[in-house]
């Protein structure tokens, strides 16, 4: 784990633990409140109980007055139990629906769920629940949780699309700085060629090393182009595809056996730049012969899916693990001693970023082999 890592990773668990602490806190404020609520409530009917010993002409102290009327937001029902008759406060009354006795009758049952009745003597019963600032502070904490853990989410998202802008500006600058130390080896190399040519050495080996010099220009091409938008044409996808196949058979070892199946007679167009499509090709085969140490079978599947082609591309070598799926499109992700683990996460980019398509692995199995799967639009 990185020093970043660990720090991010302390900052969402100290979020996390502020967001419990407040929760807490305010499960504490709002208990407090419903105490006192509850101590306010048992003083009202008190009150109310003093009222109803004093006679006609008796004298109520101004306290009880004071009592009754500083209630202005617990809601209450006072139901007489001589004539059925209510009495009610601070209750936002809807009679669109139902008569005022039914909903009445409605509040009482929901106040019963919350707080049992109180009894005042045998003349009357209380009914009430929570007032609406209780109700709005047991709601805070969960509107604060959901604020915290999107604030959570949204700065994990911040910060994976900043590591992906990361990783693509490292790539476009190591692809174009292969391409500039590529530069001066291949202009040489094609100088020898002609030399060669020159001198009549040996026609068939000269031929072979032009089209190895000839690929190493196409290769320092396809790195500069990283990081450029390519030009899209629409080009028939099957000639490609065993063009790329027939220029790794000719550089690879006889124990390695190629099956490609295009479907005959048939044209598929997409739009594409060549130089990249070979590119991705190559590293997915290049990939799957170090996978079978040199020694196996490799299948291209060229198939015509509706509004999409497909490219297949199975070999018989170690296979990938499932919970490796994803991760090995990562840059950096490599089981070779001496790789940089760039090639399937600059293939990702080629197919993705640049022709709008989709490569993941579609199976595989260790010990059996795996299977890419990549889906280009024809349009």
């Amino acid at each position: 784990m990185t020093r970043k890592e660990i720090i991010r990773t302390v900052l969402y668990i100290l979020t996390a633990i502020a967001s419990v602490a407040a929760w807490l806190y305010c499960n504490h404020l709002t208990d407090l409140l419903k105490q006192q609520e509850q101590k306010n409530i048992s003083l009202w009917a008190e009150s109310i109980r003093e009222i109803e010993k004093v006679d006609l002409d008796g004298e109520i102290s101004p306290i009880v007055y004071t009592i009754i009327q500083e209630n202005s937001t617990i809601p209450a029902i006072l139901q007489s139990n001589i004539d059925g008759q209510y009495s009610y406060i601070n209750l936002d009354i809807d009679t669109s629906k139902m008569s005022l006795n039914d909903f009445l009758l409605a509040e009482i049952e929901n106040m019963k769920k919350e707080h049992p009745p109180i009894n005042i003597d045998r003349y009357y019963t209380l009914y009430y629940r929570d007032s609406s600032i209780i109700r709005q502070l047991e709601t805070y904490p969960i509107i604060q949780l959901i604020v915290t853990f999107m604030i959570i989410a949204l700065t994990i998202v911040g910060i994976r699309i900043s590591n992906k802008a990361d990783q693509s500006i490292m790539m476009v600058g190591m692809s174009k700085e292969t391409a500039h130390q590529l530069g001066t080896p291949i202009t040489s190399l094609l100088a020898w060629v002609e030399i060669l040519k020159m001198e009549n050495y040996n026609p068939e080996i000269t031929c072979e090393v032009e089209k190895d010099v000839t690929r190493l220009v196409q290769i320092t091409d396809r790195f500069s182009r990283i990081g450029n938008t390519p030009e899209l044409k629409p080009e028939n996808l099957g000639p490609v595809l065993s063009k790329a196949i027939e220029y790794l058979r000719s550089r690879t070892s006889s124990n390695v056996k190629y099956t490609v199946e295009i479907p005959e007679n048939s044209t598929i167009i997409v739009p594409m730049c060549i130089p990249l499509i070979e590119w991705v090709v190559e590293n997915i085969v290049k990939n799957a012969i170090d996978a079978m140490q040199g020694k196996g079978s490799i299948t291209l599947r060229l198939i015509n899916s509706g509004k999409n082609a497909v490219i297949e591309i199975s070999d018989t070598g170690k296979g990938i693990p499932k919970r490796n799926f994803k991760t090995v499109f990562k840059p950096g992700y490599t089981t070779k001693k001496h790789g940089w683990g760039l090639g399937l996460s600059l293939a990702q980019r080629i197919i993705n970023d640049y022709h709008k398509g989709d490569i993941i692995v579609k199976s595989s199995e260790p010990g059996k082999g795996t299977t890419f799967k990549i889906t280009l639009p024809k349009k």
